[in-house]
């Protein structure tokens, strides 16, 4: 049927058809355009960050592979001058969520965080593409992946988790302060994550809290198909995330779509290139094995198992408080409709040994989820808050 639309679309977009420039072949294009839209399998997008200028002047960006995993790839952002030199700025780890968009989704966040940092990101594997053999992944894996991470950045790095990988994350750093481990970071910045999802709980944390883990096997674990390289692989598939996703606010996507609808029609180029860009992103999703969704919702979303002290990593139980030396900075969005307000604050009680004076927590107004990580108020008054934090304890440490 896609084939169908864009042969048809082709039909009634060439300039030779007379049709083309009427009202109702500009339609019948339009409708066709969304059709073939709605229905593509949109692949992994690229980062396409080439420059960035900085308070040291401007700096050619390279992405770099340093570290690798079946599951996920470290990417380093690294920035040169014409003369091969790299600014002096401190190591900042983004740990993207693994919950159905690709790692790209957080591009606004790299290009901000790099003008001040030397920026890492995780890049996650979508499990569609990872051979059975090679193992599963799971909660635990999870958080071994970021301890291993820290490893190769050295010590007094900085870590900010957005969403999903708050717990993981702050379950990592834990096991390292129990541990003594040397490469422990100097700060953390937890953003918008779902650490206590009893406060304020959202339609999703009810939804989670109204189903046993059964009902989530039986209704949204789906084996990968032939010819996938993950095929048979029991997988939690990235169109049901963005189904989830987008029936949260329908009508708003439903009210977007008209408008490209009739951006089209009308032949509004700019609008209608603004909206694809965005949706071209947000439909772009991976799938995530079964192991590492269920246990997810399991320990995070129906136990509660950081906040009640009962969270385990490979048998171990994990101790919040044992962080004494790592700075805490949370951040939430007022308007945030997936981690409710005071969610991610919870993790000032749980990291009840870290210093008042290496605690800190912002609420910033009017933004929902997205802009918690990403837009202008992001890079007008979030970014600049957590560079103050970075550089702070930088020094301090």
């Amino acid at each position: 049927m896609r084939a169908a639309a864009n042969a048809s679309r082709f039909f009634w977009k060439n300039p030779l058809n007379p049709l083309s420039e009427t009202p109702a072949g500009k339609a019948a294009a339009a409708g066709l355009d969304m059709f073939e839209r709605i229905t593509r399998r949109y692949g992994k997008p690229e980062f396409g960050i080439d420059q960035v200028s900085t308070a040291d002047g401007d700096f050619a960006v390279e992405e770099h592979v340093v570290w690798s995993k079946p599951f996920c790839n470290l990417l380093h952002f690294r920035k040169t001058d014409k003369r091969d030199r790299s600014p002096d700025q401190p190591t900042m780890l983004i740990v993207a969520p693994m919950s159905g968009h690709y790692a790209t989704l957080l591009r606004g966040t790299v290009e901000t965080m790099l003008t001040t940092h030397d920026v890492y990101i995780t890049d996650w594997a979508d499990a569609r593409d990872v051979p059975l053999a090679l193992g599963g992944f799971d909660l635990d894996d999870y958080v071994d992946y970021v301890i291993e991470m820290f490893g190769h950045l050295g010590p007094n790095a900085h870590v900010m988790a957005v969403c999903q990988p708050s717990v993981p994350v702050l379950a990592a750093i834990s096991l390292m302060s129990a541990s003594k481990d040397p490469c422990l970071p100097a700060t953390m910045t937890l953003m918008g994550g779902p650490i206590d999802t009893r406060r304020n709980p959202t339609a999703v944390n009810t939804m989670c809290e109204s189903r046993n883990l059964e009902w989530f096997r039986r209704n949204v674990i789906k084996k990968v198909p032939f010819p996938n390289a993950g095929m048979m692989r029991d997988v939690y598939p990235g169109f049901l995330q963005l189904t989830g996703f987008m029936t949260m606010n329908l009508d708003r996507h439903l009210n977007a779509h008209k408008e490209l609808y009739w951006h089209m029609v009308e032949g509004d180029g700019d609008s209608a290139e603004k909206h694809e860009e965005f949706y071209d992103e947000y439909m772009s999703v991976m799938d995530l094995t079964a192991e590492f969704y269920l246990q997810t919702v399991e320990k995070v979303f129906i136990e509660h198992a950081l906040p009640k002290g009962t969270f385990t990593h490979r048998g171990k139980l994990i101790d919040p408080s044992a962080i004494k030396k790592v700075a805490l900075f949370t951040v939430e969005g007022e308007r945030d409709d997936i981690s409710g307000v005071g969610q991610t604050e919870s993790a000032h009680d749980i990291c009840a040994n870290i210093p008042k004076s290496k605690k800190q927590h912002y609420l910033q107004p009017k933004v929902g989820h997205y802009g918690v990580f990403n837009g202008g108020r992001f890079r007008a008054e979030i970014a600049p808050r957590i560079t103050e934090f970075t550089l702070t304890h930088t020094k301090a440490s």
